[in-house]
């Protein structure tokens, strides 16, 4: 006997359960299908940052907008903290500052400014003063812890809409309108694969022909910090304007990235960019790099993690530095591209390759995706 169900979804991470709040808000009867006892992908191994900042002018910051706003929906009902944090983008060079001032004045839609060191030093007490010329400031960005995040989801998505969740089962055939998860054949009206950087199990051949790749971070965690002590915004430098394409139109770009290869080879060469958030316990999440690959190594550089720190000291201070935890993360990404999505057959879309911007884009992305 074969079960018939509405709409299937493959992958409880953050792409999967984007697509089933919006498959279920829009009246569907939603299961998904997901091969561990629980997500344990790049979905809860990164910041918990929902960026805008990062994300260019046009549909994916249009996009980035509308997943804050969804986030600013579900997680007071999900009971997940979200903090609405803002961002600083920290300059220490004058080659900084210059993207800083071009973004700005080349850009609309971000609400973002530019603040004096003294300005700076009311929204922060992690920054370090000593030598910073400004900074550009933004109040869009949020932070969630993303082990909660993706823990309490589907038992929201359970109780708000009914959506159905298989853990711990794997699908492993796919020809629509039938698949077989966990051994046993079940047929759906439309299947969404959005299974990560596990994506060589269906279709493989699709993906081979895609060119999409791996890419493997590392990031750490320290200890909650002591006496209630408060990061507020997230924090980051000159080496993040190097890496988000929000500020890969700004002409003096060029100048900041050709002083890094000079000065310090070892950032562009493992993908360095360095992000700081806080967690509701007050541990501060630290990272991170860029491996690219299709078998990233499993094991962690431990230069890597010391470049990071190194970085880390020259813009922030805590009152704690002691690192509690480590870990790599992998997710999908396609070269030159924002996401991957493909149809392989009548009623099977496969969403894949956010590069990353998965609790940036993935609510907006998943209302798009529905909408076709």
């Amino acid at each position: 006997m074969t079960d018939k169900i509405e709409v299937a979804i493959v992958g409880a991470g953050i792409v999967g359960l984007a697509h089933a709040l919006a498959a279920a808000k829009k009246g569907f009867k939603v299961t998904v299908f997901e091969r561990n006892p629980q997500a344990v992908g790049a979905s809860i191994r990164n910041f918990g940052m929902i960026w805008p900042i990062g994300q260019p002018t046009g549909a994916l910051h249009e996009r980035a907008k509308r997943s804050k706003s969804i986030w600013q929906e579900v997680a007071p009902k999900a009971g997940i903290h979200l903090d609405p944090s803002g961002s600083l983008h920290l300059a220490y060079r004058q080659d900084e500052m210059d993207v800083l001032e071009e973004f700005i004045a080349t850009t609309s839609g971000y609400g973002a400014t530019i603040l004096t060191p003294k300005q700076v030093e009311t929204k922060s007490q992690a920054v370090v003063m000593e030598g910073l010329l400004g900074a550009l400031w933004s109040d869009q960005e949020m932070t969630v812890d993303p082990r909660e995040a993706i823990a309490k989801l589907p038992g929201f998505l359970q109780q708000e809409y009914g959506v159905e969740f298989h853990f711990g089962t794997v699908v492993t055939e796919v020809s629509h309108p039938n698949f077989v998860a966990g051994g046993k054949k079940w047929s759906c009206d439309r299947l969404y694969i959005c299974s990560g950087s596990d994506f060589e199990t269906l279709y493989p051949e699709i993906y081979t022909a895609s060119n999409i790749t791996k890419t493997k971070l590392q990031m750490m965690r320290t200890v909650a910090q002591p006496g209630n002590w408060k990061l507020n915004p997230c924090l980051c430098a000159g080496l993040t304007l190097t890496h988000y394409n929000s500020f890969a139109h700004c002409q003096s770009l060029d100048a900041l990235k050709t002083r890094i290869e000079e000065e310090t080879p070892q950032y562009p060469l493992w993908g360095i960019h360095v992000l700081v958030s806080q967690n509701a316990q007050g541990e501060v999440i630290l990272g991170d790099s860029h491996e690219y690959g299709l078998n990233p190594s499993p094991f962690d550089k431990a230069e890597i993690n010391q470049y990071v720190l190194d970085y880390l000291k020259t813009f922030a201070r805590f009152p704690s530095f002691e690192i509690t935890e480590t870990w790599n993360g992998v997710y999908a990404k396609l070269p030159g591209e924002t996401e991957f999505i493909a149809n392989p057959e009548p009623g099977v879309t496969i969403v894949n390759g956010l590069s990353g911007a998965g609790m940036t884009l993935s609510f907006g992305l998943a209302e798009e995706v529905l909408a076709d």
